[in-house]
């Protein structure tokens, strides 16, 4: 019996790594991504794991979110204060908020997973896990992104990349009809430390340039920071907070990924995300100076409280 048991426990441990290793042969993968200049309309299919969270009552958008694996969409924790998850569409393949959308589908959600540490008052952990009312089929238009593996580093200067249906400055009562992408670079945790005051935590990172002007915005929530390594897109951050958009030495907040994949694996029980562990230390090139594959699960959590302006 004993044997038996060992045998399936083993067998269990193999088919969770076997199905983080097929992830990782198609995540992060956006092949008609093929030209980006910031701060414009993306082109269609660019974004391939980007979703657009609905309210089913409204009809309307509300945050984003990313696709990373056929079941499952990561996004914000702060997004679902005041929506329950039966209220929620989520469309995937879409380009624009109105108009034709010829590769999209949509899906329910049958399951929120919101981290049991997040804090609506600081903002900490802000993540939550959407389980999709049936699997995707992926296309060049639907295909999930990489996940930033537990120890991976993003050095200030490493040009990232945000993208949704946000308001194009915070004056705006409209979102844009066509999904939008800027690059920006990471701002260091000490320097966006000092900008906020103390408030940033390691499980945040943040993204901007110090004279404003390029950033994510309300609508944007629960979207993804990407970085690209090669050919494969990695997703760093979640589009959390930050003070208005785009102001001068206040960069964007997100959620940093890389903290999360013990939680991550453990709510989602078969074909794991795909992984990856990187370094990005030269801020000239904001390309990883390494590149490791890891299946290694860590975590942390530091609470911390305060009031902020989310981009919900």
């Amino acid at each position: 019996m004993k044997l038996y048991q060992t045998a399936c426990f083993a067998g269990a441990i193999l088919l969770n790594i076997a199905g983080s290793l097929c992830q990782l042969n198609v995540c992060g993968q956006a092949p008609l991504n093929t030209k980006i200049v910031g701060g414009q309309a993306a082109v269609q299919g660019s974004w391939p794991w980007q979703a657009s969270l609905h309210r089913i009552t409204t009809g309307s958008h509300f945050c984003g979110g990313s696709l990373i694996n056929k079941d499952w969409v990561l996004s914000a924790a702060h997004c679902f204060q005041s929506t329950a998850s039966s209220n929620v569409k989520i469309y995937l393949g879409r380009q624009l908020q109105s108009g034709s959308n010829p590769n999209e589908i949509s899906r329910t959600v049958i399951q929120l997973i919101i981290h049991p540490s997040y804090s609506t008052a600081s903002q900490n952990n802000d993540i939550a896990l959407l389980q999709l009312s049936s699997s995707v089929t992926f296309t060049d238009y639907i295909k999930p992104v990489c996940l930033a593996a537990a120890g991976s580093v993003l050095g200030g200067g490493t040009k990232s990349w945000i993208t949704g249906w946000g308001k194009l400055n915070s004056a705006d009562t409209q979102i844009p009809n066509i999904l939008q992408e800027v690059q920006i670079p990471i701002v260091s945790n000490s320097v966006c430390n000092n900008d906020y005051g103390g408030i940033i935590t390691s499980n945040m990172v943040c993204a901007g340039l110090s004279e404003g002007g390029k950033d994510s915005c309300q609508g944007d929530s629960g979207g993804p920071m990407v970085n690209k390594n090669n050919s494969q897109w990695i997703q760093s951050g979640i589009v959390s907070f930050g003070r208005d958009c785009g102001l001068p030495n206040y960069p964007g907040v997100y959620t940093r990924v890389s903290q999360y994949q013990s939680w991550i694996s453990s709510q989602i029980s078969s074909n794991l995300p795909g992984f990856v562990s990187f370094t990005s230390n030269d801020s000239s090139s904001g390309s990883p100076s390494l590149l490791l594959f890891s299946l290694s699960l860590t975590s942390t959590i530091i609470p911390l409280i305060f009031s902020l302006f989310v981009f919900s």
